[in-house]
């Protein structure tokens, strides 16, 4: 340290100057830290991707079961990623749905019966529709977004229900003929079991989860987050609220258009049910059960209503709606770390 002359006075020890270094890389190196062990792989995440596959291996006789607890999944799945992750409420997402239902279907009907090719146009078709509705959900609240949605869907319903000569109307689109899933293993024709139909379902639905994954675990995922927690001061610092609410957007309606094309082609058949209001509150109705903000909450809580749709509706087909509103009441009352601790349920 060199001293520096002063007039009339003493000399004084000048500023070391700062050395841009380690230093100064210490924060960004301990984020990147930080974000390498959040996405690090958990025992139990490899356990469960390992049993998509083993079930439908092992549980042969229930594939026609398992491909729509598959299908069902994919979509809370897309909209665990806007209402859990973006936090963009909404009453309408079976718009995507049902219209990757109905792209798919009018494709191997009218143009070609190829299921992948068929399955890529729906998901640029779905992606597209929620690339042109995401601003209308940029402005407004809560119940703004909770009522342009539900407009959305709804007019989808009204157009496919008017359309008849394209959509079949009421009487849905008939006469949807798909051809074999082409594999570099081979060519699968969809069978009456279901059994290939579960197969390209399970496939898709890993895809889609490891994709799911590798977009919440990244820095994007994480702003996400941030802009769902407090959207004014993440703002305040710089990330851009609109272009990143587009993006989620875009991305869960094209996730959602998966599913509704992997309806269409597994049943050969779709219908204005792909796009009524209960399929968005179905799929509400299974992240309360799963859990929103959690990558996979839609799979766990497509599993439990599945399984209770089933299981109800054998034991009693006129009331099991009833039944699932009160395991949905004591879900919310007792919790659902604690559900299945009935002994714990008095505690407070």
């Amino acid at each position: 340290m060199s001293d520096t002359p002063v007039a009339g006075g003493p000399a004084l020890p000048s500023t070391p100057p700062v050395q841009a270094g380690p230093a100064t890389a210490a924060p960004s190196s301990s984020a990147a830290r930080s974000l390498r062990g959040y996405s690090r792989w958990r025992w139990w995440e490899l356990a469960l991707f390992a049993a998509l596959p083993l079930s439908w291996l092992l549980l042969p006789g229930q594939a026609l079961l398992l491909n729509e607890i598959a299908i069902v999944a994919l979509f809370a799945i897309s909209l665990d990623l806007i209402l859990g992750y973006a936090g963009i409420v909404s009453l309408g997402h079976a718009a995507f749905f049902g219209f990757g239902a109905y792209t798919a279907a009018l494709y191997a009907k009218n143009v070609m019966p190829d299921p992948i090719v068929g399955l890529a146009v729906a998901i640029a078709a779905s992606a597209l529709l929620g690339l042109a509705t995401s601003v209308l959900i940029l402005r407004g609240s809560d119940l703004t977004r909770l009522m342009v949605t539900l407009g959305v869907a709804s007019i989808l319903y009204e157009l496919a229900n008017k359309l008849d000569w394209l959509t079949g109307g009421a009487d849905g689109l008939q006469g949807v003929v798909m051809g074999p899933v082409r594999t570099p293993f081979g060519a699968f024709e969809f069978d009456i079991g279901g059994r290939v139909a579960c197969a390209y379902t399970m496939a898709l639905l890993v895809a889609c989860l490891l994709l799911v994954r590798r977009i919440v675990h990244s820095p994007f995922g994480f702003s996400l987050q941030a802009l769902r927690d407090n959207p004014l001061r993440a703002a305040s610092i710089g990330l851009s609220v609109h272009a990143r609410l587009v993006v989620a957007y875009t991305i869960g309606g094209a996730i959602g258009g998966v599913a509704g094309a992997l309806l269409a082609q597994t049943n050969g058949f779709t219908s204005l049910d792909v796009l009524d209001f209960h399929r968005s509150a179905e799929v509400l109705l299974v992240l309360v059960i799963g859990g929103t903000g959690y990558l996979y909450g839609g799979l766990f809580g497509a599993v439990a209503f599945k399984l209770l749709h089933d299981l109800l509706s054998a034991w009693t087909p006129q009331y099991w709606n009833f039944w699932i509103g009160v395991f949905l009441v004591v879900l919310v009352i007792v919790g659902r770390e604690r559900l299945l601790r009935p002994w714990s349920w008095g505690r407070r």
